[in-house]
């Protein structure tokens, strides 16, 4: 392929990938806007319905590593049909729920759409195609991308609800998974980029897999990861909320979804650019202290339209940045040959906070009334991140010490 047909194909690439995560990110994100209404009209509690959001992001990260490994083996086009047309089914599932459990149900459906047409498998994408000096900035851009949807998704769907109900906008989360079904089609085999790093000889997967788990330093990344979902999905399902409680117009709630995304944008970039030139695990671990200190302003000043924009903007920026930054050190530290799924391994951690996150807001407010609790541990958990993520060994395994070809993929 000549030079002109490659950089048309990696645009395309770029474009694609960057569209199918912004609008599975998008829908993701906005999920926090149908609590309150489907809990008024169903009658069901918020701990129920946090637990379907929670039941989405532990199926996501316990399928991640798999669906990883798939799109490793098959490719990414394949993988992200497949799961998008899932994503559509468990939208259509909810719209005609009639109690707590069909949610559950659909929750699980969720979850499996979103690993394979989230971050996991279209950043890896992205970083096989692209040069190691380039990698950083690429991926960043991408990521960056994946907020966008949300600036979007949040207003529309808050539209939908106030205007034709909750069970329409359920709907229309399920047009647009479909719409990504579409663009999936568009994913082309690319060649990898080459990697100068010294590497290891090919391994099977759980030789992989068995290296990773005895990094000390990948087990710290792993354990920080954690903290990351445990905060943002808190946020991100139970700010609407929390906001009318302290007297905040719902719209606002919508408005601070939307916010996040489009600050999301900037940061995300911002810190896949940083990345390039700086320390990967510092940079990760000054987002998780500065996410934790901004947390703890918010939660000491009084709650108004102006101080949870604020808030959301300043969340906003460090929201995604963590992406480049971990697909980076991963791919620093094992390389590619097994990159989707040890990308999936860290990030089950992630997801591990993230159904912790939010089914703990749910019962924290069904049995207390209040998120004060809630909060707390938000900052707790932050602190530990941290210390870890600071303090994290990136240096390769001693063991790697021949070139490995780097696998073509879709």
């Amino acid at each position: 392929m000549n030079a002109p047909s490659t950089r048309r194909a990696l645009l395309v690439l770029l474009v694609v990938s960057g569209v199918i995560i912004s609008l599975s990110m998008g829908l993701r994100q906005s999920m926090g806007l149908f609590m309150r209404p489907v809990t008024l009209d169903l009658g069901i509690s918020a701990a129920a319905f946090s637990f379907s959001l929670a039941l989405q992001n532990i199926v996501w990260g316990l399928t991640q590593p798999f669906v990883g490994a798939a799109a490793d083996r098959y490719g990414a086009r394949p993988v992200a049909l497949v799961t998008a047309l899932v994503y559509a089914g468990g939208f259509l599932i909810m719209m005609a729920a009639k109690n707590e459990y069909v949610f559950h149900a659909a929750g699980f459906l969720l979850g499996l759409g979103v690993a394979g047409t989230g971050l996991g498998v279209m950043l890896g994408v992205v970083a096989r195609a692209t040069p190691p000096e380039k990698r950083s900035q690429r991926v960043g851009l991408v990521a960056a991308t994946g907020s966008l949807g949300t600036v979007l998704m949040a207003p529309i769907g808050q539209a939908f609800v106030d205007g034709l109900g909750w069970r329409a906008g359920f709907v229309f989360f399920a047009a647009v998974a479909v719409a990504m079904a579409a663009l999936a089609l568009l994913l082309r085999t690319e060649s990898a980029a080459p990697d100068a790093r010294p590497a290891a000889a090919p391994q099977r997967m759980s030789e992989a897999l068995g290296d990773a788990l005895r990094h000390r330093g990948f087990m710290q990344m792993t354990v920080a990861y954690f903290a990351c979902g445990f905060q943002l999905v808190f946020i991100m399902t139970h700010l609407p909320q929390y906001l009318q409680i302290c007297g905040v117009a719902p719209s606002v709630g919508a408005q601070a979804l939307a916010l996040i995304g489009l600050c999301n944008t900037v940061g995300t970039y911002l810190f896949g650019h940083l990345g390039a030139h700086y320390s990967q695990k510092r940079l990760l671990a000054i987002i998780y202290g500065l996410r934790t200190v901004f947390i703890a302003i918010f939660v000491l000043v009084p709650v108004t339209a102006t101080t949870t924009l604020v808030f959301a903007a300043a969340m906003g920026f460090l929201w995604l940045g963590v992406a480049p930054l971990i697909t980076g050190v991963v791919s620093k530290v094992f390389g590619f040959a097994h990159f989707n799924m040890l990308y999936g391994t860290v990030f089950l951690s992630h997801q591990f906070g993230s159904f912790a996150g939010a089914w703990m807001g749910g019962m924290v407010f069904s049995y207390t009334g209040s998120y004060s609790i809630a909060w707390g541990a938000l900052l707790v958990i932050g602190a530990i991140a941290f210390t870890l993520q600071w303090t994290m060994d990136d240096t390769p395994p001693p063991q790697r010490a021949v070139a490995e070809p780097v696998p073509a993929v879709a």
